[in-house]
């Protein structure tokens, strides 16, 4: 059985050790596995190589449309426990795309990466719309749910799903992780919080943007916003540190 995974060069899988830039991980060392494929289509995406390939038709500000076969690897799952537990980290984070498409592939491999190393500690980064495959679910320690805002693109009716952000807002081990980019975006982060009853603690406020500049002006006034209405703030740290690039 095999996982499908983003590339960082054709034929080359997007397994790689860094640190984690986002959320309540941020500059812990982690080995990323890097899945292709996604529900969702914002515009903004910064791994738009996982999912906006030839004939899709949906919209990405950069325009850029990227050759299926270049950029997914299909990849067996224990050879993917194996490249995981091969590296120094003791972390482990699932990203994508949107990693819980595969999760029945992801919770065999990840059962057979305890095996080969026991003691990592999982997360899985999602858009919030999927459920956890039953077999995935016990196995994850952290959830870094990051649901699509209206800027986005994305409509509602997809990206925000009430029983979904319900059942994450319930879960101890889900965390919230939203992209913000004017001061509109934030005012939906507020009425979503209330919707739900988000407790402030779980909620991780994120600027968005794909190079140092564009981050540090936005974080000046939404460090602020998270201060009033004590939200946590979390920038990008590995854009500040490598850049907008594939493996980092």
């Amino acid at each position: 059985m095999t996982l499908t995974l983003a590339t960082t060069n054709p034929g080359e899988p997007e397994i790689f050790a860094s640190l984690q830039g986002e959320g309540a991980s941020m500059g812990r060392p982690s080995t990323f596995v890097r899945l292709s494929r996604c529900n969702l289509a914002c515009e903004w995406c910064d791994t738009a190589y996982t999912w906006h390939f030839e004939g899709d038709n949906r919209p990405h500000r950069d325009g850029e449309i990227y050759e299926r076969r270049a950029n997914q690897f299909a990849m067996d799952e224990d050879a993917v426990a194996q490249a995981v537990a091969d590296l120094p980290p003791d972390r482990l984070v699932l990203t994508g795309g949107e990693p819980l498409l595969q999760g029945a592939a992801l919770a065999r491999m990840v059962t057979a990466l305890g095996e080969k190393r026991a003691g990592m500690h999982v997360e899985i980064e999602t858009n919030g719309t999927v459920a956890p495959h039953p077999a995935l679910d016990p196995l994850v320690h952290q959830f870094n749910v990051s649901p699509k805002l209206s800027h986005s693109g994305n409509p509602a009716e997809l990206a925000l799903l009430p029983e979904r952000l319900a059942a994450w807002t319930a879960d101890p081990r889900a965390l919230f992780k939203f992209v913000v980019a004017s001061p509109a975006d934030f005012d939906e982060v507020l009425a979503l919080q209330t919707k739900y009853a988000i407790p402030g603690e779980k909620i991780f406020v994120m600027p968005e943007g794909r190079n140092a500049a564009i981050l540090r002006e936005r974080s000046k006034w939404l460090a602020d916003a998270c201060v009033a209405h004590a939200l946590r703030f979390t920038d990008r740290l590995h854009i500040h540190l490598w850049g907008d690039t594939r493996g980092t």
